[in-house]
């Protein structure tokens, strides 16, 4: 008889934004007439800029022409693309090889992928609260998983325990859900425990365009000793709206390194190359011209303004907050607001009383972790009309 994975017991039935769109769901079927604000899942409202599009479709008339044409590409991703986003580093104090990053559909599947490079008995430490994703793929995979508290006592940025071994790190910074991000030397801290416990940083990076602060690094790699020990995932989904598009990167260095049973030497670098070009086929060829329109001049410039319009309703939402007297984090080196519940609520108790009382839909906290079971999380990514709108109804929950 066929055995299946059954690590998939220890999961939650469904997963938390499925949850949410449920409920919303069953409430506007029983409200039809109510206009529902969505301040919850974190994708996009702006269109892809004219750069991107003009790129697009001439990427599009290419694939009309037989002299043109592609058909298979590099898994890892065409030399433009890799050599694009090397150059991005390079503006921001970071040195690669274009062999070293990784051309993917999103940093989502590759968070979740990076765990086939490692084996079923290291210990993973993840932040509470945390990215679901991070969870449930190691879950999954049967690993140990620990945990780290990130409270508003630290400012939602744990930092590591001498007394904690681990093997794989995952952080993010700036943090989804919480916003919080860390500083070099935060950062150095996590890099110095990493190389004296031989472990792996998994960075996830994905909101790095919303870094004002220029104390605050945009990348691990600015870290010494970061190379050695780190792997940085990264996404054009908020950087330049591609969340429907679907492409971002990994940078895998290969300076990270282990020693294999027989003694032979593991280079993490060629281990997810074989990976990828095993399991993944590459991005669209098409999409790949795309992405690569964002790091032009001209697509940095429209991707920042669009970026701005997002931090415009991050405002307006921790505007609100201040007027309310709701203690909050976030909203300005990220796109996400995360605050504590008001009237001592639970998050998915508050989620409910929101949607019922004005019809405004955020993320209960719970969903990503114990630590967030009083906070609920909501996102700058709407128009600024419903932003102002929702944040308006919000005002009403407190007279």
């Amino acid at each position: 008889m066929t055995k299946f994975n059954e690590n998939y017991l220890n999961l939650k039935e469904s997963y938390l934004f499925s949850d949410i769109a449920k409920r919303v769901e069953t409430y506007q079927a029983a409200n039809p007439d109510k206009k529902i604000i969505r301040l919850g899942i974190g994708d996009v409202t702006l269109p892809l800029a004219p750069s991107v599009i003009k790129s697009l479709h001439s990427a599009v008339d290419e694939m009309a022409d037989a002299a043109t044409f592609k058909g298979y590409g590099p898994e890892q991703g065409y030399d433009f693309l890799r050599n694009a986003i090397k150059d991005y580093y390079a503006r921001n104090g970071v040195e690669l090889d274009a062999d070293e990053i990784f051309v993917s559909d999103g940093a989502k599947s590759d968070t979740g992928n990076i765990t086939d490079m490692f084996a079923v008995d290291n210990t993973v430490l993840v932040p509470d609260p945390v990215y679901p994703v991070y969870v449930d793929t190691n879950t999954m995979n049967g690993r140990k998983i620990i945990y780290m508290d990130g409270t508003a006592e630290n400012g939602f940025l744990p930092m590591p325990d001498p007394n904690v071994h681990a093997d794989i790190i995952y952080l993010c910074s700036p943090n989804n859900p919480t916003g919080a991000a860390y500083n070099k030397q935060q950062l150095k801290a996590w890099v110095d425990y990493a190389l004296e416990n031989n472990a792996v940083i998994l960075y996830d990076s994905a909101y790095e365009c919303f870094i004002e602060d220029p104390e605050l690094p945009r990348s691990i790699f600015a870290i010494e000793g970061a190379k050695q020990c780190a792997v940085e995932f990264c996404s054009l989904s908020k950087t330049a709206g591609f969340t429907g598009t679907r492409c971002g990167y990994t940078v895998v260095p290969k300076g990270i390194k282990a020693v294999a049973a027989d003694g032979s030497e593991l280079v993490l670098n060629k281990m997810w190359n074989r990976r990828q070009t095993t399991k993944f086929n590459g991005v669209p060829y098409i999409v790949q011209r795309a992405a690569a329109a964002v790091f032009s001049e001209a697509g940095m410039a429209e991707a920042k303004a669009m970026i701005n319009t997002y931090k415009v309703n991050a405002k307006i939402i921790a505007d609100t907050m201040d007027s309310v007297g709701v203690r909050y984090y976030g909203g300005i080196n990220s796109p996400y607001i995360w605050f504590e519940c008001p009237f001592d609520m639970y998050s998915w108790d508050f989620f409910d009383f929101m949607l019922d009382k004005i019809q405004v839909v955020g993320t209960p906290g719970a969903g990503f972790g114990k630590n967030g079971d009083n906070f609920f999380r909501l996102t700058s990514f709407n128009n600024k009309a419903n932003t102002e709108e929702a944040m308006e109804r919000f005002k009403t929950l407190f007279k």
